[in-house]
C-alpha cells in the first residue's frame, strides 16, 4: 500500500446489500457458475434457472450479502429478463471460452441490448468453463477484450474461471461487488490512462484542505493528519519516506522542501487505480463526503425550509461578504469582472462549473468582451439559490467556504405579512413576465443583462431567466430575477393554485404599436388578477407598453389607462429596448415590489367579494360588542340585586 499509506477500506458509503444479475446466451454455464461459488463444488445436476442464491455477508472482506439472481437465456422470459437488470446494481455478462460464437454475441446483442434499455448498472463480462479452452490456440484476454471494452465503457472488469476447477470462480463476484463499492469507471480514464476531471477536481479539494498553513505542500505533519482522519492510524517516518521516495521516482515535481504537492497527490491515486486498489481512493473520497459521482452526500449539505409557498431563501450578509472577498481573489487583474478562465479557476475544485447550462447559462450581467461582473456574479448565486439553494450550499463548500451551514441562508417571512404589515425586509426580488409572442419579452430580459438589442425575432424555447442588482435611490440594492413565462405556457401556469406564491412581481409585456398584442395582454393581466384573488396570493402588476420607438396603436394606449385604472394599477410603462432608458423600468419594477400591499389588481367580482366580507366582519364585530355589553348589563344587574338584598 505505498509503503505503507492508506489503510482499511470503506464498506461502500453504507451500502446493506447488493443485487446481481447474471446473464448470456445459453450453455454459457452461468448457473453452474453461481452454484460452485455458493457450494464451493461443482454441481453434478443444475437445474436450467437458478432461484435466487445468496452469498453471506462474510463471504468477502467488506461483508455485504450478495444476492445473486439467475437469468432466463430463452427470449419467452424476456420481460423478466428486464426487470430483473433494472434491480440489479451491477450485472454480470457470460460466455464460454469453447464456443468463441457466444463472445461474439455480447458486442452483437448483449451489451446494446443494456443500452438500448438505458441500463446504469456496471458491466462484469466473465468467459465461463476455462478448462475446456483449446490450448493449442492461446488466447490474451487483453487483446480480446480491448476494443469491446473501448466501445463499451461501461464494462468494469473482464475475468475468465472455470466452475468445475473453481479457478478464479468466486473472485468473479468479488469483482461484482467491488465494481459497485469501489468502481474505477468515474475515477479513471482507461483510454487515455489519466485521472478524469471529476477525480482531479474531488483530489484538488481535498489537498487544498489539508493544506492547513496554504504553503501548497502537504508537510508531513499535514500528511499524517489526513492519515489518521481517513485510515485512523498515523505513517511512522519510514513508511512516509517510502511514500515520498515513490512519488518523487514517478513524479519529479510531486515532493518538495516543502512536502508533497499537489501533482504529487494526484499521482497517489493514479498509483492506487494502477496498483488495483480503488478501494483506498474511494475510502478518501468517501471520507471528505463525496457519493458515487463524485459530487457531497445531501446529508451533508443542510437547507433550511420553506413552510410556506410564498417564502423564499437568500444568502445572509455574511455570506455575501464571504463571496465578494472570494470574487476579488480571483480577480487577478482587478478589473472589477472575471474572465471564462478566471471563473473556471474559481470553480477548479467544485465538479463541474454550476453556470455552464441553463438556466444560468447567460443568465447574468457580461461586459462586451464576455467577461462576469461583480454584480453578474452576485445575481448568479442569488438565482442558484432561489432555484436550488442545496446546489448553492454545494458549490459554497466546494471552493472553501467553511462558515456553518445554518449562517449561510435566511428564510424571507410571507408575502401575506409583508402585505399587512406593507413592507418588506427581502434583498432578492422574483418577477414573472408575461405577455404575447413579439412582445419585447426576450429583449428586456436582454436589455436587463445589458445584451445589445437584436432585430431579428427568436422565439424563447421554455423558461428563462436573467438576474442583475438594481441600484435604487438613497444607494440602496437589490437583485432582481426576471422570469419569462412563454405564451403558450401561461394557461398551464397559472392552473397551479400556488403559481403566483413566488412571484414579487408580475410583469406584463405588449407591443405598443399591435392592437394584438394589446388585447392578448389585457386577456393575460385579467387572468393573473383573478388567479390572484382566488389563491390569496394577490400579485403587484406592472403593466408594461413595450416599443414606444414605434407609432402607438391609439386605441390600445387609452384602453390600457382605462384597465389600469379599473384593477387599481399603475398606468403603462412606456419603453423601448432600443435607448438608454430602461433601468427607469427595472427601478419602477423594484419599487412595485418593495410595496407588497400596493399595486395588486381588483377585479370588479373581487371587490365585491371584499366588500361583502368588509360588511360580514363588521356585522360579527358589532353582534361581538353587543353581546359583550349584554353580559356586561346582566353581571351589572346581578350585583346590584345581590347588594339590595344584602
Amino acid at each position: 500500500m505505498l509503503g505503507g499509506f492508506g489503510g482499511k477500506s470503506s464498506s461502500g458509503g453504507g451500502r446493506k446489500s447488493l443485487r446481481v444479475a447474471v446473464a448470456g446466451d445459453k450453455g454459457t454455464g452461468k448457473s453452474s457458475l453461481i452454484s460452485a461459488v455458493a457450494s464451493e463444488t461443482f454441481p453434478d445436476n443444475v437445474p436450467r434457472v437458478l432461484p435466487p442464491t445468496t452469498l453471506p455477508a462474510d463471504a468477502y472482506p467488506d461483508y455485504i450479502p450478495i444476492t445473486i439472481i439467475d437469468t432466463p437465456s430463452s427470449i419467452d422470459n424476456r420481460i423478466k429478463l428486464i426487470e430483473e437488470f433494472r434491480k440489479a446494481d451491477v450485472v454480470i455478462l457470460t460466455y464460454a471460452c469453447d464456443q468463441p460464437s457466444t463472445l461474439d454475441r455480447l458486442s452483437s446483442y448483449w451489451l446494446p441490448e443494456l443500452r438500448r434499455l438505458q441500463i446504469k448498472a456496471p458491466v462484469i463480462v466473465v468467459g465461463c468453463k476455462l478448462d475446456l479452452r483449446d490450448e493449442r490456440s492461446p488466447v490474451r484476454l487483453e487483446d480480446i477484450m480491448a476494443p469491446i471494452m473501448k466501445e463499451y465503457r461501461e464494462i468494469e472488469t473482464c475475468i475468465e474461471c472455470s466452475a468445475l476447477t473453481l479457478i478464479q470462480a468466486p473472485d468473479v463476484f468479488y469483482y461484482a461487488l467491488k465494481a459497485v463499492l469501489h468502481p474505477t469507471f468515474p475515477l479513471f480514464d482507461q483510454e487515455k490512462q489519466c485521472l478524469k476531471p471529476r477525480l482531479r477536481r474531488a483530489v484538488q479539494r481535498i489537498f487544498n484542505f489539508c493544506d492547513q498553513d496554504l504553503d501548497g505542500a502537504l508537510s508531513d505533519a499535514e500528511l499524517n493528519d489526513f492519515q489518521v482522519n481517513c485510515f485512523g492510524a498515523p505513517l511512522d517516518p519510514v513508511e512516509l519516506m517510502g511514500v515520498k521516495r515513490v512519488v518523487q521516482e514517478r513524479q519529479p515535481d510531486g515532493v518538495t522542501d516543502l512536502g508533497l504537492t499537489l501533482p504529487g497527490f494526484l499521482f497517489l491515486f493514479s498509483l492506487f487505480i494502477e496498483r488495483g486498489r480503488p478501494e483506498t481512493a474511494w475510502a478518501i473520497l468517501r471520507k471528505f463526503g463525496y457519493n458515487d459521482s463524485l459530487e457531497l452526500n445531501t446529508e451533508l449539505i443542510p437547507v433550511p425550509a420553506k413552510h410556506s409557498p410564498d417564502q423564499s431563501i437568500e444568502l445572509t450578509n455574511e455570506t455575501m461578504d464571504f463571496l465578494r472577498g472570494f470574487f476579488q481573489l480571483y480577480d487577478l487583474d482587478n478589473d472589477g469582472a472575471l474572465r471564462p478562465d478566471e471563473l473556471d479557476d474559481l470553480f477548479q475544485t467544485a465538479p463541474d462549473s454550476p453556470w455552464l447550462e441553463a438556466p444560468y447559462k447567460d443568465a447574468a450581467e457580461k461586459t462586451p468582451d464576455g467577461k462576469l461582473t461583480i454584480n453578474g456574479f452576485l445575481s448568479q448565486w442569488a438565482l442558484m439559490t432561489l432555484l436550488d439553494p442545496r446546489k448553492t450550499l454545494a458549490n459554497l463548500i466546494y471552493i472553501g467556504y467553511g462558515h456553518d451551514p445554518a449562517s449561510t441562508f435566511s428564510v424571507t417571512r410571507k408575502r401575506s405579512v409583508d402585505r399587512k404589515k406593507q413592507r418588506t425586509e427581502r434583498n432578492v426580488f422574483q418577477c414573472f413576465v408575461f405577455g404575447p409572442k413579439k412582445s419585447g419579452k426576450s429583449a428586456l430580459l436582454d436589455s436587463f443583462t445589458g445584451r445589445k438589442f437584436a432585430d431579428g425575432y427568436k422565439a424563447t424555447v421554455g423558461e428563462r431567466y436573467a438576474a442583475n442588482v438594481v441600484d435604487q435611490p438613497g444607494g440602496c440594492k437589490k437583485t432582481l430575477i426576471l422570469r419569462e413565462i412563454p405564451e403558450d405556457r401561461v394557461k398551464k401556469f397559472l392552473a397551479n393554485k400556488e403559481s403566483l406564491a413566488a412571484c414579487d412581481v408580475a410583469v406584463v409585456v405588449y407591443d405598443s404599436s399591435d392592437v394584438y398584442s394589446w388585447r392578448k395582454a389585457r386577456e393575460m393581466l385579467m387572468e393573473i388578477a383573478r388567479k390572484g384573488e382566488e389563491s390569496g396570493y394577490g400579485t403587484p402588476c406592472v403593466l408594461v407598453a413595450a416599443k414606444d420607438d414605434l407609432d402607438a396603436y391609439p386605441m390600445s394606449v387609452q384602453e390600457s389607462d382605462r384597465v389600469c385604472m379599473e384593477l387599481g394599477i399603475d398606468i403603462p410603462v412606456s419603453v423601448s429596448m432600443k435607448d438608454d432608458e430602461r433601468n427607469s423600468l427595472f427601478r419602477k419594477i423594484v419599487s412595485t415590489a418593495e410595496n407588497p400591499h400596493m399595486s395588486v389588481p381588483e377585479t370588479e367580482s373581487g371587490r365585491r367579494s371584499k366588500n361583502i366580507r368588509q360588511v360580514v366582519n363588521s356585522s360579527l364585530l358589532f353582534v361581538s360588542v353587543g353581546t359583550a355589553l349584554g353580559f356586561a348589563g346582566l353581571a351589572a344587574y346581578r350585583a346590584y340585586s345581590a347588594r339590595k338584598n344584602a
